[in-house]
């Protein structure tokens, strides 16, 4: 199993990074091809029991054969514009369909397939609704077709956005991983702010704001550098509840800090048409001042704790600090070199970028060479992008069964209408309504999908009431991101609680106090969107910047510092005014 797991996981790696130098390769068959190469990973290489074994077998077959015939017969499928021939296309379109949906459920549990599958069903008898929300009804063989052998449902343009460049930059990130890149973010940390008040928590800080912009997952964000900190707080005297919310708090802030973004970043620029640096630039100062929030928090914490900084000899020599960082630093500068000097395209930048990093997993930061552990290193990498690859394909083409679904049945323009209605053509009630169905579907989806399925509904209404594109995206996959700390979902706090053996709701009520600008941040980029204009503005944005960090201060202070109720009321209405009173004034 270990050598099959190994033969797989290098098969789509190379795939994927040949891709990028291969020249053009037709859409139906790059991304079907990315769907046979991830399913082993969520059939087979999975645990479970017998019959979810023998029944994954059975699934990763036929979906392997079903995908290699699309990419087979791509040129034919072309002339036939979405429209099912025969028996035998439509049986490979329900196995497609089944596939996708329990690959899904398989990688993510229910939440999501199951809203794939009421869309699948609103499409096949939505003529049966009476009223607005009905449809006129679409022939079963085009319904089908155009999900399974065109570019309009599972093979659509998210799916691409998965194959091209999703996947490059989850190699990216379990390259430098598998290396020493990891405890190289460590030592920064340490470094840079183990010596401060509240420095163990600090730490944490820093290296999951690190760490989470190559890894863009708040759960292996915590468990990485959890692993860590954690341990690290506890000594110290931290109370659990505490240290827990810090590093889910602060590990939740990966998804929001460039480059990666769990894969957000990417998703947003197939669906804005925004470059993707253009989307870095926008979103670089709010991810800092999210940290900046946590920062605050914790120095509040520490005016009411002992909150100990590291001791001397649990900090990394600067010696230490200079070789490990160099095992990220300069695979990080051949990626920004490629995007921003040479101007190549992200992807083919960081295809640069995991060679780079290739060749340093040979090296060890105590100058040895040891080739059992280089060979380790390159076995972790494969398999780790191989999984990563794999549940965000498996997320995203089943996001793309109810994108393929709106659009087919006119769904999306129906709920957009019924947003501008319920809002009353005003803006902040509308931004309320998608913040709520934001939290709401959070919970139970990964954010990437919940950003992909809310932006869908909600994104044209907030465009049309005057926001700009950029600015309605990235306020949706802000709110997206709140189950992650927020009961009664919240992932990263279930981890991080489990870790250290402390109460998860004690914990969430921590974080979300630690996390307060998670919630105010995204109202920010509307009543003041020069926060994002730092590339087009970068006088006004730094303006702005100060203006929002006061205000956040100010708001964490009142939530969280040594003071009494009054002077928290105050210090809190000072914030928001700081915050919201200039847009509403101006």
């Amino acid at each position: 199993m270990r050598m099959a797991m190994i033969a797989s996981a290098a098969c789509l790696v190379v795939f994927h990074l040949g891709l990028i130098f291969w020249g053009l390769v037709p859409n139906l068959v790059s991304r079907p091809l990315h769907l046979a190469l991830a399913l082993p990973w969520i059939f087979l290489f999975a645990d479970g029991g017998k019959a979810s074994r023998w029944s994954g077998i059975a699934l990763c077959a036929l979906g392997m054969a079903a995908s290699i015939w699309i990419a087979w017969q791509h040129s034919a499928l072309g002339d036939q514009y979405g429209f099912l021939e025969g028996n035998f296309q439509i049986a490979i379109a329900v196995v497609l369909l089944v596939v996708v949906l329990e690959a899904a459920r398989r990688a993510i549990s229910w939440p999501l397939p199951l809203v794939a599958l009421l869309a699948l069903l609103y499409g096949l008898y939505g003529q049966l609704i009476p009223g607005e929300f009905g449809h006129s009804g679409t022939p079963l063989a085009s319904f089908l077709g155009t999900l399974t052998i065109a570019e309009g449902g599972i093979w659509g343009s998210l799916a691409g956005v998965s194959v091209s460049v999703v996947a490059i930059f989850v190699i990216f990130g379990a390259v430098l991983n598998a290396g020493e890149a990891g405890q190289g973010f460590m030592n920064i940390a340490s470094s840079a702010a183990g010596r401060l008040k509240g420095g163990a928590a600090k730490v944490s800080v820093i290296s999951s704001a690190l760490f989470g912009s190559i890894s863009g997952s708040a759960s292996a964000n915590v468990a990485s550098t959890g692993a860590i900190t954690l341990p690290a707080m506890t000594k110290l005297g931290y109370p659990k509840r505490l240290a827990a919310a810090v590093e889910a708090v602060a590990s939740s802030g990966g998804q929001i800090m460039p480059p990666l973004m769990g894969a957000g970043a990417f998703v947003m620029v197939e669906l804005t048409g925004v470059p993707y640096t253009a989307i870095m630039a926008a979103a670089v100062l709010p991810a800092l001042l999210y940290f900046f929030a946590v920062w605050v928090g914790i120095n509040a914490y520490a005016g009411r704790h002992v909150l100990a900084g590291l001791a001397a000899e649990d900090r990394p020599s600067m010696r230490a600090v200079v070789i490990t960082s160099a095992f990220f630093a300069i695979p990080f500068a051949v990626l920004m070199w490629g995007m921003f000097v040479t101007g190549t395209t992200p992807q083919y930048a960081a295809s640069m970028a995991i060679l780079v990093g290739f060749v340093m997993l040979f090296f060890h930061a105590d100058g040895s060479f040891d080739l059992g552990r280089t060979l380790n290193r390159l076995e972790s990498a494969v398999i780790n992008a191989a999984r990563q690859v794999a549940m965000i394909a498996a997320i995203i083409l089943c996001a793309s069964i109810i994108i393929g679904v709106l659009s087919i049945t006119g769904l999306g323009v129906k709920i957009t209408s019924l947003i501008l209605s319920a809002s009353g053509g005003m803006l902040w009630p509308s931004l309320l309504l998608t913040a709520l169905a934001c939290l709401v579907l959070g919970m139970e989806v990964p954010t990437t999908a919940a950003y992909v399925i809310c932006v869908s509904v909600a994104g044209p209404a907030l465009t049309k009431l005057g926001l700009e594109p950029l600015q309605a995206h990235l306020f949706v996959f802000w709110f997206a991101l709140l189950s992650t700390i927020t009961p009664p979902v919240c992932g990263a706090v279930f981890i991080a609680a489990g870790m250290i053996g402390e109460n998860w709701l004690k914990v969430a009520v921590t974080a979300m106090s630690l996390g307060v600008g998670l919630y105010i941040i995204p109202l920010t980029m509307i009543a003041n969107p020069a926060i994002m204009e730092i590339a087009v503005n970068p006088l006004a944005a730094v303006v702005a910047l100060a203006q929002i960090g006061i205000g956040l201060a100010l708001i964490s202070y009142a939530l969280i510092g040594a003071f009494t109720r009054f002077q928290r009321t105050g210090l809190g209405l000072a914030g928001f005014a700081v915050l919201f009173a200039p847009a509403i004034l101006g």
